[in-house]
């Protein structure tokens, strides 16, 4: 039987940059201090929000390496390993594991994509070079290729893959996949407005976002939805709701790192090709703050 790495909210960190473009760690220590304070169940190192695609190995196990002294196993954290070329996911695999992740998180390859024959080698290849707990990271609109519950059925089988974050949107697949999965294969919503749907089939949590800004809410989702209060949960996340729309207004992590800069959180800047906040969608965000309670 496949044990749950975490169970409720995982925190998707941002990684904060200095104005030279330098990982500041200084900053990313109190933030880590600031998701376990809030009851955050996990945290989720170098994947889409950390800005994984512009950091370069050396980074990537730096902020590893500092994120695991600094928890010191209060709560687990995972790594976000998944690339385009498998040799690549297979030497972060190795090394999530040598530095002592509790798990890993995965992203379909992008770009060249492959066929869900190529799918399945490709993690089964990574799952094998490193026994640690691995979860899929289904993310269509950012890969442009989606994982088939065919697929999904035929991974689960591995003894190290354990589940999956799903952010396709798409609840016909996430059925097909409660059906053709087995009762250990746990789904965590990958969209913080699915947070509650995902959770009614059964899912396990989220692999959060917007836990960056709001940590003690999202867990709250989930912690309610698993006492039973499931219409308080569901009131939450309704609530969550303007908050979400505007961090997601432009290309992640462009607004999470701007809400934290408004909330005086030092996110730092972000990488090129990304960019800064346009105004447009500057002004939604503080207006969703400030309707949050947050400002």
């Amino acid at each position: 039987m496949k044990q749950p790495v975490f169970r409720g909210s995982a925190a998707a960190m941002i990684t904060p940059f200095d104005r030279a473009g330098e990982i500041d760690l200084q900053t990313l220590g109190g933030q880590i201090d600031r998701q376990i304070a809030a009851g955050t169940a996990a945290l989720v190192m170098c994947a889409t929000t950390g800005e994984c695609a512009t950091l370069s190995d050396g980074e990537w196990e730096r902020v590893l390496d500092f994120t695991l002294q600094r928890v010191c196993g209060r709560i687990p954290v995972l790594a976000g390993v998944g690339r385009n070329d498998t040799r690549h996911t297979v030497i972060l695999c190795k090394r999530a594991k040598k530095l002592g992740a509790q798990g890993t998180l995965a992203v379909t390859p992008y770009y060249n994509k492959t066929t869900q024959a190529g799918l399945i080698r490709h993690y089964e290849t990574a799952a094998d070079s490193a026994d640690l707990p691995m979860i899929l990271y289904n993310v269509p609109s950012r890969t442009g290729m989606s994982i088939s519950a065919e697929t999904y059925g035929e991974l689960a089988k591995h003894p190290n893959i354990v589940g999956t974050k799903e952010a396709s949107g798409d609840f016909s697949l996430m059925l097909k996949v409660k059906a053709l999965c087995p009762p250990d294969f746990l789904l965590y919503s990958g969209n913080d407005d699915h947070i509650v749907p995902i959770l009614s089939l059964g899912g396990m949590g989220v692999i959060s976002t917007m836990a960056n800004v709001i940590p003690a809410e999202t867990q709250n989702i989930c912690a309610l939805w698993e006492a039973g209060e499931h219409r308080a949960a569901a009131e939450l996340q309704a609530r969550c709701q303007p908050l979400i729309q505007a961090l997601f207004r432009e290309v992640n992590p462009i607004p999470i790192k701007a809400a934290m800069e408004m909330l005086g959180l030092d996110s730092g800047y972000v990488r090129q090709p990304l960019t800064t906040i346009g105004e447009a969608a500057r002004k939604e965000l503080h207006l969703a703050l400030c309707a949050f309670g947050l400002l």
